[in-house]
């Protein structure tokens, strides 16, 4: 009797332990300790800058770049039409607003100007080619501290070119040659002039130099009713009027647009540098903060898309006796 007894006990304690060992959800796998993946840095925004072009009123692009580097967005690449391609040259060489405020203050018209009488009076250019590569210490454009790229028209075709690499003042020649003022620049085998006739401001360009966000600066002349006097003027409003269609077309794919109030400033007039980089500096801090705006929403977003994945859930496996009675896992 007492045999069966300790039978009896043994096998009850032996079924215990079974189903000790088998048991519910007391057992679960050792929880492993999730590696921290660090998030990648988001990638910086790429500021470009688009200079259009408006002969005297150019200066305008001076006061603009000033508040952009002071409110922190300096353009890291620069485009330029005819007189944009000009300051947009002496930009992308390493100067600073306030350097090439300078040079436009010490600036004489006669040491960019050069009329051939033979040519029927046109300018030829010469002067300012020479002026530009002096002031970017004679690199060519693929050498200078930011990218460049200035445009013109091909006399030959009517298309659109982007000088991107080599003789940056020959590159500012020909996006400057206004037709019947300058005469046309011979690059290679073709003709090229003014540059506003088909990219009035050249945001196109500053996105194949790489921008993502493009700041456009347009300072061209628009039909309004009253005619313009002087025959650079009337020429100027002239290739203005041609372009404007496609110029509307090329300033919508900017982000920001800037328009100094320099339209009363006439194409030649000179003594107006100082007012009209005053108002590139007024119209550019009135757009602050909407550049701010567009700026930080960017980066955000940027930023959300370097972020890494939240982690996959982790799950406790039931036991074998917990499959066998249908349990399922639990993920928390």
């Amino acid at each position: 009797m007492n045999a069966f007894r300790r039978t009896r006990l043994t096998l009850s304690v032996a079924l215990l332990g079974l189903l000790a060992a088998c048991g519910g959800e007391n057992t679960k796998p050792t929880p492993v300790t999730p590696v921290a993946v660090p998030a990648a840095p988001a990638k910086p925004v790429k500021i470009g800058i688009a200079l259009g072009g408006g002969a005297a009123k150019g200066f305008a692009h001076i006061g603009v770049i000033k508040m952009l580097e002071a409110n922190g967005f300096e353009p890291v690449v620069v485009s330029g039409t005819s007189a944009g391609s000009v300051v947009g040259a002496l930009y992308a060489s390493g100067m600073d607003a306030f350097a090439m405020q300078s040079k436009a203050v010490a600036l004489d018209e006669a040491s960019i100007r050069d009329v051939r009488l033979f040519s029927g009076g046109l300018v030829q250019g010469q002067k300012l080619q020479d002026y530009v590569n002096a002031q970017v210490n004679n690199k060519p454009a693929e050498k200078l501290k930011k990218p460049f790229a200035a445009v013109a028209t091909n006399l030959d075709n009517g298309e659109r070119a982007v000088f991107v690499r080599g003789n940056v003042g020959q590159a500012v020649r020909a996006s400057s040659s206004i037709p019947g003022v300058f005469e046309p620049v011979k690059i290679g085998q073709s003709m090229f002039v003014d540059g506003g006739v088909v990219s009035p401001v050249p945001v196109d360009a500053a996105r194949q130099l790489g921008a993502d966000f493009v700041i456009a600066v347009d300072i061209s002349s628009k039909a309004s009713g009253k005619s313009p006097t002087g025959m650079l003027g009337i020429v100027n409003q002239s290739i203005a009027i041609m372009g404007q269609r496609l110029g509307e077309q090329e300033l919508a794919r900017a982000d920001i647009i800037i328009r100094p109030k320099v339209l009363d400033i006439g194409a030649a007039d000179f003594s107006q540098r100082g007012y009209a980089i005053l108002e590139g500096e007024k119209a550019a801090m009135a757009a602050m903060p909407q550049i701010r705006a567009k700026v930080e929403q960017l980066r955000r977003a940027r930023a959300a898309a370097a972020a890494p994945p939240p982690p996959a859930p982790r799950c406790d496996e039931p036991s074998r006796m917990g499959k066998l009675m249908g349990r399922k896992e639990k993920c928390a």
